[in-house]
């Protein structure tokens, strides 16, 4: 099936415009983008803002904002036959568990991403060494989710909203509330920790749409890191300290030297 296996990609932003930069050279890329930026012809002349370009796919990655996802499969339903099969990119399932298609749908995401956005700010190897999550084995997808470095992880997806509500939604909504709450004078002295720490702190637009399709996961995670931040205040100087030096013996299990993921 590999050798002439056609890949149809949703959307060229960040995440749309790496797995083409990825893929390229690999398959053969067909590209849905209603913007078609310039430089994305030279990894693929197959790009169009007309979704039919998309329809004699035998696999295509929906990489809409959330907000948009659902829409775009809908849109899909009526042009992909039933054995093409469909994976998402979204960061929250909500609206997407149990959803049937024409087609064979997967739930997946990519755990990667940066601060830019579009397609400028796409690379072929922004996955590698990361996670991509999927709701089902399936041999064809997960040989692809390695070429473009990451690999392959299954999860219950039902459980998937609440899990990134933890490890990605909030840290996201924390770097706004540290920059929020730091004030101009201390601002002016920041440096690489205060800029570390709020780098998420830059797309507003992803920001509204977890909150709107998330709201209720990240509540409750940020319930739990109240309920966290309380009980260190109530430890000792000693206890802290202790429990300082495992935590970051853990942290330093799950990272390579270059901060990619352990597997």
């Amino acid at each position: 099936m590999e050798k002439g296996l056609k890949i149809g990609i949703v959307s060229l932003g960040l995440i749309g415009g790496s797995i083409l930069k990825a893929l390229y050279d690999k398959y053969d890329c067909y590209c849905y983008s209603t913007t078609c930026p310039d430089n994305s012809f030279k990894y693929s002349k197959n790009i169009s803002n007309d979704i039919k370009i998309v329809s004699n796919c035998d696999i295509v990655f929906v990489c809409s904002p959330v907000s948009k996802t659902l829409e775009i499969l809908n849109k899909l339903n009526n042009v992909l036959t039933p054995s093409t099969i469909v994976l998402d990119c979204a960061s929250s399932k909500k609206e997407l568990l149990n959803k049937k298609f024409n087609f064979d749908f997967i739930l997946s995401h990519p755990m990667a991403g940066k601060e830019q956005t579009g397609f400028e700010a796409s690379s072929e190897d922004l996955f590698k060494g990361s996670k991509w999550l999927i709701e089902k084995n399936n041999k064809v997808i997960e040989e692809i989710i390695k070429k473009t470095g990451a690999m392959p992880f299954l999860i219950d997806m039902t459980q998937h909203d609440y899990m990134c509500a933890q490890i990605s939604h909030l840290p996201m909504l924390l770097a706004y509330a540290l920059f929020y709450s730091a004030d101009d004078n201390s601002k002016k002295i920041a440096s690489s920790g205060f800029r570390d720490m709020t780098r998420l702190a830059s797309n507003p637009k992803m920001s509204v749409d977890m909150l709107e399709f998330n709201n209720e996961n990240i509540d409750r995670a940020f319930d739990k890191l109240i309920n966290t931040i309380n009980g260190l205040k109530k430890l000792s100087y000693d206890e802290k300290i202790k429990l300082f030096n495992e935590l970051s013996e853990k942290r330093a299990l799950m990272y390579n030297k270059d901060g990619k993921n352990v597997f």
